[in-house]
C-alpha cells in the first residue's frame, strides 16, 4: 500500500474547481431565487423569508467553499456570485418591468444575505491570523 502526496494548501484539482465554480453559481442561483421570493405575502402581511433563506444559504456556500480550498479569499466567490446575481436583478427588463422594488425589504436583503457569511469570514481570518485564543485571555480578576 502506497501513500498518496497531499496536494498543496491553495492547490485545487479539477474536482474542487469544478466544486467551487458550482459553488460560485449556486450563489448567483440564491441571489436570483431570494430577490424573486422577497416579496412574498402571508394572508395580507410581507413575509420575506427569503432574507434569512439567503443568509442561511450564503453562509453554506461560503463554508462549502472554505472547506473546499482551505483559503479564505476564495470562500468569498459565492458571495460575488451572490452580488453579481443581485445587481442583474437590478437592472430593468426590456419592457420597463422590474424585480427589484425601491423598499426597505431590498436593502434587508443585500444586509441580511452579506453580514452573516462576512462576519464568518471574518473571524476565520482573523483566527488564521492570530492563532486561536483562550476565552480567559483579557479577562479581568474577579
Amino acid at each position: 500500500m502506497t501513500v498518496g502526496t497531499a496536494a498543496k494548501p491553495g492547490h485545487l484539482d479539477v474536482l474542487g474547481r469544478v466544486t467551487l465554480a458550482l459553488l460560485v453559481f449556486d450563489g448567483f442561483l440564491c441571489a436570483v431565487l431570494s430577490v424573486l421570493f422577497l416579496p412574498t405575502y402571508l394572508g395580507a402581511t410581507p413575509f420575506p423569508i427569503s432574507i434569512l433563506a439567503a443568509a442561511v444559504a450564503n453562509l453554506a456556500l461560503v463554508i462549502a467553499a472554505r472547506s473546499t480550498t482551505g483559503r479564505v479569499g476564495t470562500g468569498m466567490l459565492p458571495l460575488a456570485g451572490w452580488g453579481f446575481g443581485f445587481l442583474l436583478c437590478m437592472f430593468g427588463g426590456p419592457g420597463g418591468d422590474v424585480l427589484m422594488l425601491a423598499s426597505v425589504w431590498t436593502l434587508l436583503l443585500l444586509i441580511g444575505s452579506l453580514v452573516p457569511a462576512a462576519v464568518y469570514l471574518w473571524k476565520v481570518s482573523a483566527k488564521a491570523a492570530f492563532g486561536s485564543v483562550s476565552p480567559t485571555v483579557g479577562e479581568g480578576t474577579r
